[in-house]
C-alpha cells in the first residue's frame, strides 16, 4: 500500500509548526483600515539603513542593475575580504548566509541528524528547535534561570553541561538572547567553551552583539583558535538595518567552514545584498549612532514601563521583554487597534510577556500612549 504524504514526511517535521514572524504593517492596514502604524515587533533598526547603504543602493540601481541577469558572486569574495579584515581572520574562515538564520540551518544540516541531539535554553530563539527537528535530531531544552535570578530567564550554562552527552552534535547559545534580551558574561562563555567536549559544535549567536555595552561585549573572535568547535554567527539585519536584504555571516575554523560550504547553496546571498553589506561595514558612524541611541531609549523605555508597574527583563539588545501581569495576547490584540504592533510571547511559553522593539523617541512615545489607552480600558 502506498504511503500517505504524512507518512512520507519524516517524524521530525510532524511536530513542527511554521515560524510566525511579526505581523506585517500592510496586513494590519488591510484588516483594520488604519493608515498610521508603528511596528515594534521584529527588532528592526528604527533608523533604517546607514546613509552609506542608501548611497550604495542608489549607485547599484543606476550602474549595477544591468548585471542582474548574472548570478551573484557565489563565494562573496569582496564582502568576505572586508569581513575578514574587520575580524583579522582568513577569508576561508568566513561563510556568508542568507541572514544568520541560514547559517544556523546549514550548521544543523552538517552536524545534526537522526541519533544526534541539539541543546539550547528554554526561552531561546524559536529557530533552534526548528532547524534541529527539521533534520530529525533530538532536541534538549535546558531549563532557564528562574525569575528571581540575577539574570532572570537567562541561560543556565551549568545545566547545559548536564544535558550534553556523546550524541550531542550542536549547542546553541545566544548572547544577547532573543526573545528575553538577557546575556552572558564573556568569562562565563569562555569557561563554558573550555568545559564542552571538543567534538561538540557550539553556535554562539551574536545577532544583537553590537547593542551591548562595551563592558559586556565578548571578543568571541579571539576564542576561535583555542576552540575550533566554535561557530560565531552575525547578521546585517539588526544594527545595520538590512533585514529586508538578508545577509549574515559565520566565523569558524577553516575545517568547519569547509563542511558548511559543501552544502551551502552556491548563490545564497543575492547581488544587491552583497553590494550593500560592503557599504554597511564601512559606515561606522551609523553603527555608533544606532548603538548609543538604542542604549538611551532602552533605558528610558524600561523606566517608563517599570513606572507603570510592569517588570522588565534585563536587556542588552534592541528590545525589551516585560511582564504584563496578565495574559499578554489580549493586550497585543488591543494594541493592534491602536496602530502599534508588538510581539506576544505565548509561543515561547511566556504567556504573560510582551516584547517591544526599542524604537525612536517618537515611536516609543506612541507605543506608551497606546499601552496606556489599552490598560485604561481594562
Amino acid at each position: 500500500m502506498a504511503k500517505s504524504l504524512y507518512e512520507q514526511a519524516h517524524s521530525g517535521i510532524h511536530g513542527l509548526h511554521a515560524y510566525v514572524p511579526g505581523k506585517p504593517i500592510d496586513d494590519l492596514k488591510r484588516e483594520l483600515g488604519l493608515t498610521s502604524i508603528i511596528k515594534l515587533a521584529s527588532n528592526e533598526n528604527p533608523f533604517g539603513v546607514a546613509p552609506a547603504v542608501k548611497q550604495a543602493f542608489a549607485e547599484f540601481v543606476e550602474n549595477g542593475a544591468a548585471d542582474l541577469h548574472r548570478y551573484p558572486d557565489g563565494g562573496g569574495y569582496a564582502l568576505k575580504q572586508k569581513i575578514a579584515a574587520r575580524h583579522d581572520i582568513e577569508t576561508e574562515r568566513v561563510t556568508l548566509g542568507n541572514g544568520s538564520n541560514d547559517l544556523l540551518e546549514l550548521t544543523s544540516r552538517v552536524f545534526l541528524g537522526p541519533g544526534k541531539n541539539a541543546v539550547f535554553s528554554q526561552y531561546a530563539f524559536a529557530v533552534y528547535p526548528i532547524v534541529a527537528k527539521a533534520v530529525n535530531a533530538e532536541t534538549r531544552m535546558v531549563p532557564a534561570l528562574g525569575a528571581g535570578a540575577d539574570m532572570p530567564y537567562g541561560h543556565d550554562l551549568d545545566a547545559f553541561l548536564d544535558h550534553i552527552d556523546e550524541n550531542t552534535g550542536v549547542v546553541f547559545i545566544a548572547s544577547p538572547n532573543n526573545p528575553t534580551g538577557t546575556w552572558l558574561a564573556p568569562q562565563a562563555i569562555e569557561a563554558f567553551m573550555g568545559a564542552v567536549p571538543s567534538g561538540v559544535i557550539v553556535v554562539l549567536d551574536e545577532a544583537y552583539l553590537e547593542y551591548q555595552a562595551d563592558s559586556e561585549r565578548p571578543d568571541s573572535r579571539r576564542w576561535l583558535e583555542r576552540f575550533p568547535n566554535l561557530v560565531v554567527t552575525r547578521t546585517f539585519s539588526k544594527i545595520y538595518g538590512m533585514a529586508g536584504l538578508r545577509v549574515g555571516y559565520a566565523l569558524t575554523s577553516a575545517e568547519v567552514a569547509d563542511w558548511i560550504n559543501r552544502i551551502r547553496q552556491p548563490f545564497n546571498v543575492n547581488t544587491v545584498a552583497l553590494y550593500c553589506a560592503e557599504a554597511a561595514l564601512a559606515d561606522e558612524d551609523f553603527v555608533t549612532y544606532s548603538t548609543q541611541t538604542n542604549a538611551v531609549q532602552r533605558a528610558s523605555l524600561a523606566g517608563e514601563l517599570e513606572a507603570r508597574g510592569l517588570t522588565c527583563l534585563p536587556s542588552q539588545a534592541n528590545f525589551i521583554t516585560f511582564d504584563c501581569g496578565r495574559a499578554s495576547t489580549p493586550l497585543y490584540q488591543a494594541m493592534l487597534h491602536e496602530g502599534v504592533i508588538v510581539r506576544p510571547l505565548e509561543s515561547y511559553d511566556m504567556p504573560e510577556h510582551l516584547r517591544v522593539t526599542v524604537g525612536s523617541e517618537e515611536e516609543n512615545r506612541v507605543f506608551l500612549a497606546a499601552l496606556d489607552a489599552v490598560l485604561e480600558r481594562e
